[in-house]
This record gives structure tokens, sequence and C-alpha cells, in this order.
């Protein structure tokens, strides 16, 4: 795949103890993210962080929170990415979703020996 210039970038801002039917939902986002063909995504997870209910979700020390904050973000196309927000949007109940114009200077891959080689 070839993406460079313009593109959109899709963030979803979620609670990691957060499900999609039987699954952690930030795994049911990427999965749909590839099954729709984007050039990949990403999950990050925040140390501390809160949202629209103002309950802080934070990592202290020996006390952990199981709720971290994550944050998906997928780069693709416009089309692409407009398609995928609107599945997301049906997919996130609690959660903040948000799509930013972004230029891509470079993508390209040449890991080799991944899952799908083998």
């Amino acid at each position: 795949m070839v993406l460079s210039g313009t593109a959109k970038k899709l963030s979803v801002y979620i609670g990691e103890a957060d499900r999609y039917e039987d699954k952690p939902l930030y795994e049911a986002l990427i999965e749909q993210a590839r099954i729709a063909g984007c050039a990949g995504a990403t999950v990050l997870r925040g140390v501390a962080g809160f949202g629209a209910t103002s309950r802080e979700h934070i990592k202290h020390g020996i006390r952990m929170s199981v709720d971290l904050p994550l944050m998906v973000h997928v780069i693709d196309t416009p089309d692409r990415i407009t398609a995928l927000a609107e599945v997301y949007g049906e997919m996130v109940t609690d959660g903040l979703i948000t799509v930013e114009d972004v230029n891509v200077l470079m993508y390209r891959g040449g890991v080799t020996g991944g899952p799908e080689e083998e």
C-alpha cells in the first residue's frame, strides 16, 4: 500500500476495561481497521487521564487502575477513515472519537518474517 501526502488520523480515546461483544474494545477496533484494509493501527496506554465522567484513571505505585486510558490511532486515506469512523461510532459507547488532517511524510514496511510470512 502506498500512503503519502494528505491523509486523516482517526483517534479513539477509551478505557482499558471497555468491551465490545466478547473482547476488549481496543482489540475489536484494531480488528475492524484490519478488515477495512487500513494501512495500520496503534494502541497506546496512558498513565493517567480522565474523560467525560471526570473519573480519574491513574496508576499509583502499588495501587493500579484496572481501567487506564487507551488511545487507538489509525492513519489512512480520507475515504477509508470516514468509513471507519462510522463503524467506530457504533462500537464505542463511552469515550471520544476525533479525526484530524495529517501529512504523511513516510510510510513503508520492510520487516520480514512476520505472522503473514510464516
